[in-house]
């Protein structure tokens, strides 16, 4: 029996979304219709109707041809400003209903964060988002879910050229052990702190490097 076309259009398009934000498809790249149904599978129908649907989204965009959207450099406050109001409050949410299950997770990935690892950057940047996910997913608030996402999209389509440097991910990833600490003890203010000050930093050390 073969599965209905929307549910495999939804399928498709979550796996494309899913590429732009961990960034393997970057802002610019070109999307060719032809290498999609390759990739991933399916019959040309569930991508074209997949990609109309991130057209609407805003992650990809018609110009000769279907490309990931870009973000202009300019808005860099703008997006990091949005970042910390959306990972506050989830943060704060996540810390009142997250289960021990989804903490010993958030700490398995920590462990994989550690930079003495010499994880490449775009592994690194799938566990950074995986880590962010599952504390959006514990906040369980579609709405707000929506508000990260895009968020996340915006931050990873600034194409940042700047690499962090070992003490800069120990850091980094020391504020995450910080924020899982709030989030078992359920102190919803400690968490919201936490979250802030992490975007905070990341924007203190991203902004400087970004082209004027």
């Amino acid at each position: 029996m073969k599965a209905p076309c929307n549910l495999i259009t939804g399928e498709v398009r979550t796996k494309i979304r899913s590429m732009i934000l961990a960034s393997e498809l970057k802002p610019g790249q070109r999307l060719i219709e032809d290498e999609l149904i390759q990739l991933l599978g399916v019959g040309r129908t569930p991508v074209r109707e997949a990609l109309l649907i991130l057209q609407g989204e805003g992650f990809i965009a018609r110009n000769r041809g279907w490309e990931v959207q870009g973000v202009d450099h300019l808005q860099v406050r703008a997006i990091f400003e949005s970042r910390v109001a959306i990972e506050a409050a989830t943060a704060r949410l996540a810390a009142r209903k997250i289960t021990p299950h989804a903490c010993d997770t958030l700490a398995a990935l920590i462990e994989q964060m550690e930079p003495g690892d010499h994880l490449p950057r775009l592994a690194l940047n799938r566990l950074n988002t995986e880590f962010h996910n599952l504390i959006a997913k514990a906040a369980d608030n579609v709405v707000l879910a929506h508000f990260n996402e895009r968020a996340q999209f915006y931050y990873w389509a600034l194409r940042i050229p700047v690499m962090f440097s070992d003490e800069q991910l120990t850091a980094t990833n020391a504020q995450h052990r910080e924020l899982l600490a709030a989030l078992r003890a359920h102190d919803e203010e400690r968490a919201e702190r936490i979250a802030r000050g992490h975007v905070e930093t990341t924007m203190g050390i991203v902004e400087p490097a970004l082209p004027r």
